[in-house]
């Protein structure tokens, strides 16, 4: 059945209307609200707190499930990672076993054949870890005063070391304190040997960072890079403590960059191996 279309004609006019009305309704919103704000700004901040209160909650609903897929995917990598390093892990577990077994099979050997020849072993070492509390280190004297003293056993010419190497010797030892003479002082003298050859040399310290080498034969072939160790002679330091490596050489001398730097001194090990300190006496007080 047909409408009138009279009745047509007044849906149209009254949807017009109503657009018009709805148009001018939006702009009149909008100059209010800029009139109120203008006029009054604190009913403004409440409302737009109010508003921000009422869709917080709903943002932090919305927030969770990302955040908790995040984190489950953060979970499933480190999985992953720690897995590898599981098996990382059981890779030198099972390497180190061998070298185990290796060395262990080995200072049986070493206790043989020592037994057969009849050798002397050399005496241990006893060690007296120490806290470096000063450092006199200057132009013209590079040494170190630590916390351990005569009552700790600690004595005139023994070993200093870190977990790098030799830092030097004990020049003075007081009742509770000591003091030691570094690698790098110009009044140090070390026996050391060099490279896989094994060629003797002073290490002679000169007030550098580097020290240098003196007294190397006249075939000694070193080069950059080589091992700096103690050899043991005079009885001043037992062999084989680590000191440097050669970084610059020549024909008649060579310096060395020590294993252990002045500046990272803070805790240091003094080694009673029961020797003499023949060298350190010969050098004189310090």
């Amino acid at each position: 059945m047909k409408q009138p279309t009279g009745q047509i004609s007044r849906l149209g006019t009254f949807k017009y209307l109503a657009q018009r009305f709805a148009f001018l309704s939006l702009i009149g919103m909008t100059f209010a609200l800029m009139l109120i704000g203008k006029a009054d700004t604190v009913i403004v901040e409440r409302a737009r707190m109010a508003v921000s209160d009422a869709v917080t909650p709903i943002l932090r609903v919305m927030a969770e499930p990302a955040a908790s897929i995040s984190q489950f995917v953060t979970n499933v990598q480190e999985l992953g990672a720690i897995r590898e390093q599981n098996t990382d892990l059981r890779e030198t577990n099972a390497r180190l076993l061998e070298w185990q077994a290796v060395a262990q099979k080995l200072e049986n050997e070493n206790r043989q054949l020592r037994a057969l020849l009849g050798t002397v072993n050399e005496p241990g070492a006893h060690a007296i870890s120490a806290r470096v509390v000063a450092d006199s280190g200057g132009a013209f004297a590079q040494s170190v005063l630590i916390t351990a003293g005569g009552r700790d056993g600690v004595a005139k010419g023994q070993a200093v070391v870190t977990g790098e190497g030799l830092a030097g010797r004990v020049t003075q030892a007081g009742y509770r304190s000591a003091r030691v003479l570094l690698v790098t002082d110009i009044n140090s003298r070390i026996p050391v040997r060099v490279g896989e050859a094994g060629d003797r040399a002073i290490l002679a310290g000169n007030n550098s960072p580097r020290p240098r080498l003196i007294f190397l034969g006249v075939k000694s072939a070193i080069a950059p890079g080589d091992r700096v160790v103690t050899s043991g002679d005079a009885g001043a330091f037992p062999p084989g403590l680590p000191v440097g490596r050669v970084v610059v050489s020549d024909e008649s001398s060579a310096l060395i960059e020590p294993f252990v730097s002045r500046d990272r001194l803070q805790y240091v090990e003094v080694l009673d191996f029961g020797l003499t300190g023949i060298l350190a006496d010969a050098d004189g007080p310090q």
